[in-house]
């Protein structure tokens, strides 16, 4: 009797399934028939708030659905990220992946996501970082400040939009590549570090682009690209690959990043349309305006970069001895 009622139960729950895959599938095929939230794990209206935005209206038209900017800021992008990563994988929730919070903060800390969970969809924006210098630094070019460093190993103070951040680490390479010894500030957030430039509260300053390209008019110099090209903001500054220090590559990437087990059906629907966004001609001329460049890519691609990314910020963490203390 016991075994009759087991097979009983046992068939069931093998019916109750069978009658849940075509529905699993119908919402797939469906897939989207309601609004989806972006989780962006920075304020509103930063330079990635801002990246987010400029893709959003296109992106809810392409999947015919409107793309609601979730602002879940907090731990560097750890929390957003969390958020998108653990969210509900139905489809209708995706978050921006920032760099910090894969290639770097794993170095330095227990997160509270596995990166083999993070689900790469594809790359939005690569932001070339670049290196400044204030109003009051008697130098206008790259090679003067090297050698004014040199001349005062210890004595030039240089920001970051915090410790342990990418611009903090690019400002790091720059400084081990060219033998050079400065002194960190750390601040919280890019702003602040600008308005100390400013101020002259510190001398140097690597920062993602956006973050300085409008102080250009009030005296911050800009030197450098850090990295193998120009920028179309900047045609006329020269990258530090034509300045003999081709090491010096930073830059930060963002992209879309889904939850752990998003159907691959939904993946693949969000990945083409991100890619015919950003190859909108008018969605790519909105982030070139924001110091950005627009870029696709397929999801092994951007899982890949981070990983080379992760590669080369731990050799710069260990011969810099930064910690998040």
């Amino acid at each position: 009797m016991f075994k009759r009622n087991f097979l009983i139960a046992a068939l069931g729950v093998l019916s109750a399934a069978g009658a849940l895959s075509p529905l699993t599938a119908s919402a797939q095929s469906n897939w989207p028939n309601k609004p989806i939230r972006l989780i962006v794990p920075y304020p509103a209206g930063g330079p990635v708030d801002q990246l987010a935005r400029a893709i959003a209206p296109k992106l809810g038209e392409a999947l015919g659905q409107n793309i609601i900017i979730d602002n879940k800021s907090g731990a560097s992008g750890t929390i957003g990220m969390d958020a998108a990563i653990k969210a509900e994988p139905d489809g209708y929730t995706f978050g921006f992946g920032v760099p910090g919070g894969i290639t770097v903060l794993p170095h330095l800390q227990k997160l509270p996501y596995a990166l083999d969970d993070i689900n790469y969809i594809s790359l939005v924006g690569r932001v070339p970082q670049v290196i400044t210098v204030g109003p009051q630094v008697p130098v206008k070019t790259l090679q003067e400040l090297i050698a004014l460093a040199k001349k005062e190993p210890g004595k030039i103070n240089y920001g970051s939009a915090g410790n342990a951040t990418t611009p903090h680490l690019g400002a790091e390479l720059f400084a081990q590549e060219a033998g050079i010894k400065m002194v960190h500030i750390a601040y919280k957030g890019a702003a602040p570090a600008v308005t100390a430039l400013l101020g002259g509260e510190i001398q140097v300053l690597a920062a993602d682009l956006p973050a300085v390209l409008q102080f250009v008019s009030r005296g911050v110099k800009i030197l450098a690209v850090s990295g193998p090209r120009r920028s179309e903001a900047l045609p006329n500054v020269p990258t530090t690959t034509e300045l003999g220090l081709p090491a010096v590559y930073s830059e930060s990437n963002y992209g879309i990043i889904g939850p752990t087990a998003l159907p691959a059906a939904i993946q693949q629907k969000m990945y083409n349309a991100l890619v015919t966004v950003l190859n909108t001609p008018s969605v790519k001329t909105q982030i070139a305006g924001l110091g950005a460049v627009a870029i696709s890519t397929t999801p092994d691609e951007y899982r890949k970069l981070m990983q080379q990314e992760s590669v080369k910020w731990a050799a710069v963490l260990k011969a810099s001895k930064i910690t998040l203390d």
